[in-house]
């Protein structure tokens, strides 16, 4: 390769180098690989563990991550809330941000035994919210909202259905799910804790929340 081609290719590196640094400045977000949007989630109804009904509108405009556990069990829930904790202390006092943590097994986990739940990991009051409700609406949420569970696993009676998943989802402040992460895994869990702020400093999407068209098929 001659020196004048050597010259040209380093002049044109440099020149296109500029260019992307100039656009970063002018344009806020050029160059960043965003995250892409999964699914929209629809309108839902339970309750908390302070026995207060907490709807979608609780989480309009905030950036919250959503999990599904049952206060029983004994085998990946306690390892997926105790990584859960981890973001939790990271963002606890971040008025734009919360976790959702629903039962799987809303017959045992009762309000009551879900604030016993939340007082146990010292969260109670706070940002992170553990909802129970009718079995059809968390499994609802599951499988369509967040991408938790497969739809088609739906049986003929919603009695012999049961969610065991070891999975987070992140949603922006649009009411869209970004990512899905195994909460057992350490090193997806700290990817979580780092993609949280990219999202709090997103603006919200100005166009309707729900957008799917499933509004009215969600079972209350």
């Amino acid at each position: 390769m001659s020196k004048r081609t050597l010259f040209l290719a380093g002049f044109f590196g440099l020149l296109f180098a500029g260019f992307v640094f100039a656009m970063t400045k002018v344009i806020p977000g050029f160059g960043e690989v965003k995250m892409p949007v999964l699914s929209h989630v629809q309108p839902f109804k339970f309750l908390d563990q302070n026995g207060q009904e907490f709807t979608e509108r609780q989480v309009e405009g905030k950036v919250y991550v959503a999990e599904y556990f049952f206060t029983t069990c004994t085998g990946i829930c306690p390892k997926m809330n105790t990584n859960m904790k981890e973001v939790f202390d990271r963002y606890k006092n971040e008025a734009g941000f919360m976790i959702l943590s629903h039962s799987v097994d809303p017959v045992t986990d009762s309000v009551g035994r879900m604030k016993f739940y939340a007082d146990s990991l010292g969260v109670n009051g706070s940002n992170w919210h553990f909802l129970t409700g009718r079995k059809d609406s968390l499994y609802y949420a599951a499988r369509v909202s967040y991408l938790l569970d497969d739809p088609k696993n739906n049986n003929e009676k919603i009695e012999d259905q049961f969610i065991h998943t070891q999975f987070f989802a992140l949603v922006d402040k649009a009411g869209r799910v970004r990512r899905i992460y195994d909460g057992l895994k350490k090193e997806e869990v700290t990817q979580l804790i780092e993609d949280i702020p990219a999202l709090l400093a997103e603006k919200e999407s100005s166009g309707p929340r729900f957008t799917n068209g499933l509004f009215n098929n969600n079972p209350q």
